[in-house]
C-alpha cells in the first residue's frame, strides 16, 4: 500500500515476477481485495503481501505523487490486458508523457486499434471504456486521457484526476475549476 495525498488517499499495488500488474485505489477495502482476488484468478496466483517485491514500486509511486519523479522504472506485467485494450494502453504508456494530455479520440487514432471503426465518437467511447478497465492506473497514465469537451471519467474519481493533472502541470485552464 502507498499512502497517497488527498484526494487519492491510498493506492494498493499488485506485483508479479514480471512487474506491476495492478494498481487499485484504496487500501484494504473490500473492493480492493476483490480486485486483487480477481486479478489473482486471472493470473492463476493467490494474492499475498510481499513488501520486498512491492516495496520498490510503492517507493516509485510515492516519489511520483510527491513530485520527486516524473517517470516509472518498474516494468509492467501486461497479462491482465489483451487485444485492443493492450494496444491502446501500451500506446498511452509509451507515447503520452508526464505533463502531456491526449483525447480519447486522438488516442484511438494514434494507437490504430480502431482504424476500422465507423465514426470517431464510437472509437473514442471504446477507448474510454479501455481507460476504465486499465489495471495499472497512474503508472499507465489514463488520467492523461481527456474527453474532447472536458475531463472525461476516471476510476479514482474526477477529483483525483484533476489532482494528478495539476501535479503534472497538465490541467487545461478551462478544466481547473474546482
Amino acid at each position: 500500500m502507498v499512502a497517497a495525498p488527498v484526494p487519492l488517499r491510498a493506492l494498493t499495488v499488485g506485483v508479479t515476477e514480471a512487474g506491476v500488474v495492478l494498481v487499485c485505489f484504496g487500501a484494504g477495502t473490500g473492493a480492493v481485495r476483490a480486485q486483487l482476488a480477481e486479478a489473482g484468478r486471472r493470473l492463476d496466483v493467490a494474492p499475498v503481501e510481499d513488501a520486498e517485491r512491492a516495496g520498490p514500486i510503492a517507493a516509485e509511486l510515492a516519489d511520483y505523487l510527491a513530485g520527486r519523479t516524473k517517470t516509472f522504472d518498474a516494468p509492467i506485467d501486461w497479462r491482465l490486458t489483451h487485444g485492443d485494450q493492450q494496444v491502446v494502453l501500451r500506446t498511452l504508456y509509451d507515447e503520452v508523457g508526464y505533463g502531456d494530455t491526449i483525447t480519447y479520440g486522438e488516442l484511438a487514432v494514434r494507437s490504430g486499434a480502431y482504424a476500422t471503426e465507423r465514426g470517431a465518437g464510437q472509437a473514442a467511447r471504446r477507448v474510454g471504456a479501455i481507460m476504465g478497465s486499465n489495471p495499472v492506473p497512474v503508472i499507465v497514465p489514463c488520467h492523461r486521457v481527456l474527453a474532447a469537451n472536458g475531463l472525461g471519467g476516471f476510476g479514482g474519481g474526477l477529483e483525483s484526476k484533476r489532482w494528478l493533472l495539476d501535479l503534472e502541470g497538465a490541467l487545461p485552464p478551462m478544466l481547473d475549476l474546482w
